[in-house]
């Protein structure tokens, strides 16, 4: 069985900084995201607001995606963001992350070091 994968953008407080990645459950891995899990890009820039998402019916599609989105000029980037989202709202709501989500995916990593 092939899983779904999502290509999506990240930004800051002040859409300065875009952060694209790639994952096979768009809500976990922003809940991840925004409980700051993983260290790297998107916590030391403090990308905390989903602006945009993609589906694809398989990884392969979506990695696919990612590798182009990641060679395209920060202006192309922000015009495909703008289309589905012109105003640059946090879209981490509207696909279920709250914050009893973030809390449960922090209390599953606390799980898994100890």
């Amino acid at each position: 069985m092939k899983k779904n994968g999502f290509v999506y953008f990240l930004t800051n407080k002040t859409n300065k900084v875009l952060y694209c990645g790639v994952t096979n459950e768009l809500a976990r891995r922003t809940a991840e995201h925004l409980a700051k899990i993983n260290p790297g890009f998107p916590e030391r820039f403090n990308c905390n607001k989903l602006v945009f998402y993609e589906q694809f019916p398989t990884m392969e599609l979506a990695i696919r995606r990612e590798k182009q989105l990641k060679n395209w000029k920060r202006e192309w980037k922000n015009a495909l963001i703008s289309e589905q989202n012109h105003v640059w709202k946090n879209l981490a709501e509207s696909i279920g992350v709250d914050d009893d989500l973030i809390e449960a995916v922090k209390e599953m990593y606390k799980d898994n070091r100890e």
